[in-house]
């Protein structure tokens, strides 16, 4: 007699069939699920819900707490503080003014990523996996705490909080994963082996509203804060000045399609500076404070005592140091301010050549930048000033408001501290500001430069004339020659645009009879000293760019 024996179907005593799981196999088979793809794709959708939840809370808390406090934003600002210049560098060169959008991207993207692996890892190891949450809320909470304007613990409460909620959500979610353990000879044992879909279902919705609901709780939070100091800008009336800029004279702005405007409109006026956060500050509650060793008669000013002094309007052409060789980051606008030598004075600052104390002037912001400034650059008499008011209107809040600082004919990042709250006269060899710490110079007077707008590189202008047209610009020397080189003949003047003042940039065109073929066009500036521009190539770090700015066309 032959049996046979169903290896998979077995017959129940009293008839029927049993599940196949629900004797020896049924540890193999919760082995198997522990490894399959679907549960595994469960374990990547936890992590993830868990990440969402801690980033929601975390940002909650910030609105609640400091807004510069929360995660994203305080580990972005500390990798920007420990890049070194050359990625710098490569990061405004291929991203521009988006840099920041893409460092946080960036960021999100890659806690995304750690919340997918630390998803996996909690199906096998459910404590390793929530202690892994907590100890990246102690790697943000370090972060913050390390940020020049850090508040103490206060900073360091969003990213503990966020990553407590996001540790405990991720232990949860992963129970409702985990095989429950079966009663050996129960019918139902086969049932028992299988995780629990139903629970999971539902700790994953909840959490899913909770964060959304965080989330929108903390962006409204953060909204309502910035209300205030948009109101008290929308409530800014500036005051006629008491010294008014020269009007543009009719021929500084050239009739060359292509060329920059003289004055380049606030809405596109370049920003370069580490804030991921733009500082929303009240005007009402802003206070400027001079002090320092030297300064004999310490003082504090509001908002409102700037804009009761004799102010001036000057148009000024500011660059940022990090500007390439033909770069975008240079702009001109008309800006109103206070001059800022007579409150240094009346501080009793004094330049070293008058017998002062200190040499260096270290502007603080709100978001904790410092920038270094010369004494004796900020009081020769040239207009440096705190500026309130930008092209006719309050500074827009990414270029300053309610008060930055303005020192023509130095970069950026040595005289133009946006969002300025504190003034403190020093020394170079007792401090080192920001930049300075990263292998700046020190002292970055602004180098002789001329840029060429038209025609764009590899552009195929026909045959005929074509105007070649830029900008030059020397601030607080001026420009008083341009010339343009077709390939290797020699340099021709070009047509100079008229010269507002020394502080701004120039208007330049050449009239270029073409002839067929690929075409290497070079523009070089003479400045008012008669200092020619260098033709040495060099990189931005550690005082700006030179070289001479050249673009490569085909005549048709």
């Amino acid at each position: 007699m032959v049996t046979i024996v169903n290896p998979t179907i077995d017959l129940h005593p009293f008839g029927g069939r049993t599940n196949p799981c629900s004797r020896g196999c049924r540890s193999a088979d919760v082995s198997n699920f522990r490894t399959t793809p679907t549960r595994s794709a469960l374990g990547a959708v936890t992590g993830l819900l868990s990440g969402c939840a801690a980033l929601a809370v975390a940002e909650l808390v910030a609105s609640l707490a400091r807004p510069q406090a929360g995660p994203v934003t305080a580990v972005g600002g500390a990798a920007i503080d420990r890049t070194p210049a050359p990625v710098k560098d490569w990061a405004i060169r291929t991203f521009g003014e988006n840099d920041k959008l893409v460092l946080q991207l960036g960021i999100v993207a890659a806690l995304g990523f750690l919340a997918v692996l630390l998803g996996l890892l909690v199906l096998r190891h459910r404590r390793a996996g929530a202690a892994g949450v907590l100890v990246f809320g102690v790697v943000g909470a370090a972060a913050a705490l390390t940020r020049p304007d850090a508040d103490g613990a206060v900073d360091a409460l969003p990213s503990l909080a966020g990553a407590l909620v996001g540790a405990t959500v991720l232990f949860l979610l992963a129970g409702t994963l985990t095989p429950a353990p079966s009663t050996a000879g129960d019918e139902g044992a086969g049932a028992g082996a299988e995780w629990n879909r139903r629970g999971f279902l539902v700790a994953a919705s909840v959490t899913a509203v909770a964060a959304t609901g965080a989330g929108a709780l903390g962006r409204a939070l953060a909204v309502r804060r910035g209300r205030s100091a948009v109101a008290s800008r929308n409530a800014v009336a500036l005051p006629v000045p008491a010294s008014l800029a020269p009007p543009v004279p009719a021929g500084a702005q050239m009739k060359v399609p292509g060329i920059s405007a003289f004055t380049t409109p606030n809405r596109v006026f370049y920003r370069v500076d580490t804030a991921l956060v733009v500082p929303q500050v009240d005007a009402g509650t802003w206070r400027l404070r001079i002090h320092g060793k030297g300064v004999t008669r310490p003082r504090t000013y509001t908002f409102r005592d700037l804009l009761d002094r004799p102010l001036i309007e000057r148009d000024i052409t500011l660059t940022c140091v990090s500007n390439e060789v033909g770069g975008p980051y240079v702009g001109n606008a008309r800006w109103l301010g206070v001059p800022l030598a007579p409150l240094l004075r009346e501080a009793g600052v004094r330049p070293p050549s008058e017998g002062g104390r200190g040499d260096q002037l270290v502007a603080r912001s709100v978001d904790g930048m410092t920038l270094g400034s010369p004494v004796e650059d900020v009081m020769d008499g040239r207009d440096a000033m705190l500026a309130v008011g930008m092209n006719g209107e309050p500074l827009p809040f990414d270029h300053g408001f309610p008060v930055r600082m303005l020192v023509p004919g130095l970069y950026g990042y040595v005289s133009a501290c946006k969002w300025i709250e504190d003034i403190e006269l020093t020394t170079f060899d007792a401090y080192d500001p920001y930049w300075v710490r990263r292998k700046w110079a020190r002292r970055a007077p602004v180098r002789t430069q001329a840029r060429i707008d038209t025609p764009k590189p590899f552009a195929r202008p026909a045959a005929g004339l074509v105007m070649v047209a830029g900008v030059a610009w020397a601030q607080h020397r001026g420009i008083s020659r341009v010339e343009v080189r077709v390939d290797d003949l020699p340099w021709q003047d070009a047509d100079l645009g008229a010269q507002n003042t020394n502080d701004t940039w120039r208007q330049w065109s050449f009239p270029w009879r073409t002839t067929p073929g690929g075409h290497t066009l070079t523009v070089r500036a003479t400045d008012g000293t008669g200092t020619v521009q260098s033709e040495q190539r060099t990189r931005t770090i550690p005082d700006g760019a030179s070289g001479r700015h050249s673009v490569f066309v085909t005549a048709g």
